[in-house]
């Protein structure tokens, strides 16, 4: 037997054991993260909103679970900051919301889509203040609980889909992400919109659209800080700074995560992101 087939050999036996415990770590990942996300949901929903944080929190401690069981070890989390294209990724992290919000909540402001909270020169500078608030104290304090749903989501569960070889693994991952959420809009306590099926769709491609930027960053800087850090953004910019300056009957079916506006503008950005990206997954 040649060199070359002992070593093919080995590598496809190196390779179908990495698929084996991938599947592996993502069975027991699941298995703890599907009753834990029951269980906050309904403990905050019913006995506090504290709970909340115990629910964004279910996919990392689901990740810790499984890792611990399994003794694979918390290397691969990628807890390091990562270098230069970790730092080169943070004006875009807190600037990517920022221009989101202007570009959708801003074209349904000037159609009269929906109306701003203030008019005039108290609105702009009120509006302008809360942004750099967010972008900076509330993506610090959002640190806290986005956390907890990276180191499952980017820093288990995208990898993992990765190496079982699961078929489009971004998508994949985004769907998951997205269905998540999924029980929060047919409750009525998240972006839900005067129809609750095309908020589910909507939503699902802003989800959806928000995952493939925020993975490529997670595996093109091998760090999972810009992660934590866009997702904590994210949240501040979008949900306290332009969601708190809109209203208007028809506010979440334009605005918002499940607004058509802010799906067709984060469906663009993915699209220019992609163009851009130095990295190439296989997706």
């Amino acid at each position: 037997m040649s060199t070359y087939m002992i070593k093919d050999r080995k590598k496809n036996s190196e390779d179908g054991s990495t698929i084996q415990s991938s599947r592996k770590g993502l069975f027991v990942f699941f298995a703890m993260l599907i009753p834990l996300t029951i269980i906050s949901y309904v403990l905050a929903l019913n006995v506090s909103p504290v709970f909340g944080l115990l629910l964004m929190w279910t996919p990392g401690l689901s990740s810790i679970f499984a890792r611990i069981v399994l003794h694979e070890g918390f290397s691969d989390i990628s807890l390091r900051i990562g270098g230069k294209r970790t730092l080169k990724a943070i004006p875009f992290v807190l600037l990517l919301p920022v221009i989101i919000g202007l570009c959708a909540y801003g074209f349904a402001w000037l159609t009269g889509l929906v109306d701003y909270v203030k008019s005039g020169d108290v609105f702009v500078f009120s509006l302008v203040s809360s942004i750099i608030y967010q972008m900076f104290v509330g993506t610090a304090i959002g640190i806290i609980s986005s956390a907890g749903e990276e180191l499952g989501w980017r820093g288990y569960m995208l990898t993992r889909l990765i190496k079982a070889r699961v078929p489009k693994p971004i998508l994949t991952s985004g769907l998951i992400w997205g269905a998540w959420h999924i029980p929060a809009i047919l409750l009525g306590n998240y972006y839900s919109g005067p129809s609750l099926a095309l908020s589910i769709v909507l939503f699902l491609i802003t989800i959806s659209s928000f995952n493939f930027i925020i993975s490529h960053l997670r595996l093109s800087t091998g760090s999972i800080w810009p992660a934590i850090l866009l997702h904590a953004s994210w949240n501040a910019i979008i949900q306290d700074a332009f969601d708190e300056a809109t209203k208007g009957e028809n506010v979440f079916l334009w605005t918002g995560e499940s607004g058509i506006l802010v799906a067709f503008v984060m469906l663009i950005a993915t699209w220019i992101f992609s163009r851009k990206s130095d990295y190439k997954q296989r997706i």
